[in-house]
Parts: C-alpha cells; structure tokens; sequence
C-alpha cells in the first residue's frame, strides 16, 4: 500500500492530484490519506509525527512524505528504506526520527527524473512516481544510488528542569491539544498519574494534573496527558488550549512538579 503524510491540508487540489497520479502508476494499489495537517512548512513536526503515525503499517508499505519548503532548491530527492517500509521524499530532515529509530535502514538518492517535471510540485511529479515504481516492483538501483550523508536537523532534546522539563511544542491538532517534543518514556520517569504540574508556555502559567484520559478532567478544565503518539501533551477538556493559550507550534513549553 502506498501512504500520504503532508501539510497540503485538505482545501487545495494538491492531495487529489497525488492520488490520480497513484492511480495512474500504481492501479488498484490502495492509498491512504495518513496524514495532510503537519503544521506548515514545519520539517521538525513533521519528523516527530512521521514514525509515530508510521508504526500501525506493515511491513512493505511505501510512504510519499512531503513537507518541503524547499522544493525547487538544491536539496535532495531521496528514499529511506527502514524497518522494511520505504519512505519517499525530500532530503531535509524529515525522515531523521524514523532513521533514527529504525532497526536497520538503507538510504538512496532519487537520480530517477520525469519529463516535464514542476519546480515546485515534487510531491506529484517525482515522488509519487517513484513511491509507485517501488510498489511495483522497480529495482531501487535503477531508481538512484546509494547514499550515506543523510541530512539531519538539530533536533536538541527536552532539558531537564526542576522536577520536570522544558521542551517545544511540536503541533496542535485540531480540538488544540498541544503535542510536545517531550516523549511520553521521558515524562513517565518524572511524574506520575494524578501528579500536580505547573506549566509555563506563551507566557501562560497553569496548573494541571497529569491524567490518563481527558474525562478525567471538568469541561473546561486544563490537563496534561500523553497522545496517543507517544508525547506528553497539554490540553483542555471540550475546549481548544491552543486558541486559548495562543499557542503555535515551536513555542517553548515548561512543566515542572507544582
């Protein structure tokens, strides 16, 4: 199967087009709509996201992962191979978590070129394709060689604080539950169910319980919990806590023990 993982949104013809590209390369393979909503232009949410999101597709499934605001540049075309699972895209750092993670992995350059390709659509001229050719059976040699210097971003880790951490807020999803950097392993070696935290984020100070579940909390009520991707988040129950703090992904967060 092949998957889609962008920050396209779903309002422009860009993701249709995708498919009618798969549809005409890869015909009857199934395609499913991932994920369009990573934050724009965002390469280090994306990267956090990708292998989360990833971890329920079996093995041989091809991934067209676009989240490339520099398209048309000098910046690579590549194909990850990890854990048995292709990952096709740009060469910016967006695949570096799943690398990063991965058992065994194999990385190449796309040298591979369609006639008439867009400077500033790759997702459908060259990606695509190529995550097709892969479905279907084309020698990865014939699609590009062998790399080695895979590009990676500075990424950093959560710091710890005085009885917790600071880190970064990576995404928000659409009811404003506010994602961090800070993975759920990390936190749980802190704090426990049903401990008192003071958050610090956008000049913000609230305080919360960490919870297992969002009913847990009054309406209205901030809380922290864990997304079901794995990270320590901050939200609010049947309301939005991003629109209410004025939270945009990159902003620092810190939690500490209140």
């Amino acid at each position: 199967m092949i998957v889609l993982f962008t920050d396209f949104g779903l309002t422009d013809p860009y993701v249709g087009q995708l498919h009618a590209v798969l549809a005409r390369e890869a015909p009857g393979a199934p395609v499913i709509d991932l994920f369009h909503s990573v934050p724009d232009f965002n390469i280090r949410a994306g990267a956090y996201l990708l292998p989360a999101y990833a971890r329920e597709f079996p093995p041989g499934t091809v991934f067209v992962c676009v989240v490339d605001p520099g398209v048309g540049s000098g910046r690579r075309a590549v194909m990850l191979k990890a854990d048995k699972c292709w990952y096709v895209g740009p060469d910016n750092g967006l695949f570096e978590m799943v690398q990063r993670r991965a058992t065994e992995y194999e990385c190449r350059a796309i040298r591979w070129r369609p006639p008439g390709m867009s400077a500033s659509f790759h997702g459908r001229d060259l990606f695509a394709p190529v995550a097709a050719r892969l479905l279907t059976g084309t020698k990865v040699k014939d699609v590009g060689p062998a790399i080695k210097d895979f590009t990676d971003l500075d990424f950093g880790t959560p710091k710890k604080s005085d009885g917790g951490f600071e880190g970064t807020v990576i995404t928000h999803d659409r009811f404003g539950n506010l994602v961090t950097n800070i993975p759920r392993a990390t936190a749980e070696k802190a704090w426990k169910f049903g401990a008192r935290l003071s958050v610090t984020v956008h000049g913000y100070d609230v305080t919360v319980k960490l919870l297992r579940t969002y009913g847990e909390a009054d309406p209205g009520e901030y809380l922290a919990t864990f997304s079901s991707s794995g990270f320590f988040e901050i939200a609010r129950r049947e309301a939005n806590a991003a629109e209410s703090l004025g939270v945009a992904p990159g902003a620092t967060i810190v939690a500490t023990r209140a």
